[in-house]
């Protein structure tokens, strides 16, 4: 908040000058690109700042006119202020984490009021011009002060961040989905829905006369799926673990059976799906304040990981990352500070992770840590606490320090953040879904598409089980 007080016509003096500054989110590009109806993707991702163009995209000649349009309204003339006219020269791009400063300085005083000239000049934090030219303003004839003054906060959905992954399952074959124990309304009609949307082909592991209970009673069409009967849901588990190793099904999916049911199959060594690596789960968030698809690891199965686990954890998530179509994930690792301290085991745990990536450890992506969460997802966080970092502000991956950090932080997205999480097993022989009663039918339809595109990744032979 600031206290805001404008220069009446009267108290204007030739040379007199004024500062506004501003660091760019990736919000406000957004926006920008909403109101200047630039929404070619080219322009927003960042990719098309990566080589300087010498055409004016609209959407930077927008965000350079508000920053100077901020100048005039708020610091000089001010408030009562109206811009008649204006002749600006745009250059160059801005990008998310620019910090931004418009310089506006008095030229011209009319005889009379209201009309007054001001040269205008807006820059980057590496001094490039941005944009100049000047303004034209009718300058306010009474003073106005305001106390206390804060801008509005505006949050929107940047967009649909699951329909990439419906998108890539397009030019895919279903995948044979065992579906463990399906004994009720929701877990039966997600695998069918996912089924119709030619993600999956089900095989209903259960009780059979349960199975079609539920089916004639909530008037689901079975069709032709496959049906194998069991007993009871550990039996429907253990059954449903044999076909995955059997290669009879390339993936798994929970029904309504309880978790812990289904991984005391999935995880004894000798008749389970266990592999070299520590098993992790992997939340795939669309979090509408963020322009990023987010994972979140792991926040359901591992309850205080060590580093060793955490080797396999991050592994986990970066390949998940790679199936996802992100060639380079940037993952942060959580902390609640931004400096190694031996008092805090999440600190150095997590210094030791980047060293190891350093050594070829762990592969394929960009790691850094130990972050605070403001610092992992927020480049202007980042800046002020003067933190240089690749990942900083932009992470694809939140390695969080236990599973109680993973599990709150998950479900603060969720119900604060209007965030969608669908969900995967990783380290296993094959993915698996681990479903919620909670979970929504288009969480339900994500999850299922991760899973596809995780056991279509697997067929190709793109990251090899050991």
């Amino acid at each position: 908040m600031e206290n805001v007080k404008n220069v009446t016509f009267d108290e204007m003096r030739v040379g007199a000058t004024a500062e506004f500054r501003r660091t760019i989110s990736q919000a406000d590009i957004e926006l920008l690109a909403m109101v200047s109806g630039d929404v070619d993707p080219f322009h927003l991702t960042g990719e098309g700042a990566a080589s300087a163009r010498p055409d004016v995209r609209s959407t930077e000649a927008v965000g350079a006119q508000a920053i100077i349009a901020a100048a005039l309204g708020t610091r000089l003339p001010g408030p009562g202020m109206t811009i008649l006219r204006q002749d600006l020269r745009f250059h160059g791009v801005i990008t998310a984490g620019d910090e931004l400063t418009a310089s506006v300085k008095v030229a011209q005083k009319g005889r009379e009021a209201p009309e007054v000239v001001l040269d205008c000049l807006c820059t980057n934090q590496r001094g490039e011009t941005v944009a100049e030219g000047t303004a034209t303003v009718a300058a306010p004839t009474r003073s106005v002060a305001y106390a206390e003054v804060a801008p509005p906060q505006v949050e929107f959905r940047r967009g649909d961040g699951f329909a990439p992954l419906f998108r890539a399952c397009e030019s895919i074959s279903p995948v044979a989905c065992a579906v463990v124990h399906p004994c009720d309304r929701d877990s039966l009609l997600g695998p069918l829905q996912a089924a119709r949307r030619g993600l999956i082909d089900p095989v209903l592991v259960g009780p059979e006369d349960k199975i079609r209970s539920v089916a004639q009673a909530e008037g689901i069409d079975l069709g032709s799926c496959r049906i194998i009967s069991t007993a009871h849901s550990h039996e429907s588990a253990a059954r449903a673990v044999e076909l995955a190793r059997a290669g009879d099904v390339d993936a798994l999916m929970k029904g309504s059976l309880h978790t812990d049911e289904l991984m005391g199959a999935v995880v004894p060594s000798a008749t389970g799906l266990r592999t070299s690596r520590r098993i992790s789960h992997v939340f795939v968030m669309d979090v509408p304040t963020y322009s990023r698809t987010l994972l979140v690891t792991d926040a359901a199965i591992n309850i205080a990981p060590g580093l060793k686990e955490k080797v396999d954890i991050a592994q986990n998530a970066i390949d998940l990352a790679h199936v996802l179509g992100v060639t380079e994930p940037k993952m942060a690792i959580l902390a609640v500070v931004e400096v190694v301290n031996p008092e805090m085991p999440s600190t150095l745990d997590a210094a030791a992770l980047c060293k190891m990536a350093d050594r070829g450890q762990i592969s394929g992506g960009v790691l850094d840590g130990p972050l605070a969460f403001d610092n992992a997802i927020s480049l202007q966080a980042a800046r002020t606490k003067k933190i240089t970092s690749p990942v900083a502000g932009q992470a694809d991956i939140l390695l969080v320090p236990d599973l109680e950090a993973g599990n709150i932080l998950a479900k603060q997205l969720v119900y604060l953040a209007g965030a969608e999480g669908a969900g995967i097993v990783m380290g296993t022989r094959v993915p698996i879904v681990l479903t919620s009663r909670s979970d929504s039918v288009r969480t339900r339809l994500a999850s299922t598409a991760v899973l596809a595109l995780v056991a279509h990744a697997r067929r190709q032979g793109k990251f090899p089980i050991r």
